[in-house]
């Protein structure tokens, strides 16, 4: 078994890009979301970097949904799962699992046509954490 990623080492200044760009996400601002965290993830080197395209790819996903390209969408979302999957429940202050559980949930309606969840998920933060 591989051992975790390490944990991003973030300035204050890239510090306070991620907590902007996971409210942008939660504000349901996708396209703002990805450009901040994109700015973010430029610098950004090693395991963690990975990390920061998952969530990019997650905000990439959904502006795609909210603009009627669902085979867009799926393609992102799943390489999104794929990158979020290589790290713990808990990763930079994140709650991962449920995100990727919704994620998922997402997934499952574009590729059966079931009924999507109501809303985009959250990225929820954990109490105490860094982020």
């Amino acid at each position: 078994m591989s051992a975790a990623p390490a944990e991003p080492e973030l300035s204050e200044e890239e510090h306070a890009a991620f907590l902007k760009g996971l409210a942008q996400f939660n504000d349901r601002l996708f396209f703002e979301c990805h450009d901040t965290l994109e700015e973010l993830w430029s610098g950004i080197r090693g395991s963690p970097r990975d990390f920061f395209q998952g969530l990019i790819q997650v905000a990439v996903g959904f502006y795609h949904l909210g603009n009627a390209n669902p085979a867009g969408a799926r393609s992102v979302l799943l390489r999104s799962l794929e990158r979020l999957e290589r790290f713990p429940a808990r990763y930079a202050g994140v709650e991962l699992e449920p995100l990727r559980a919704a994620v998922g949930e997402w997934l499952r309606a574009l590729e059966t046509g079931a009924r999507a969840p109501a809303e985009p998920p959250r990225i929820e933060r954990v109490a105490g954490g860094p982020a």
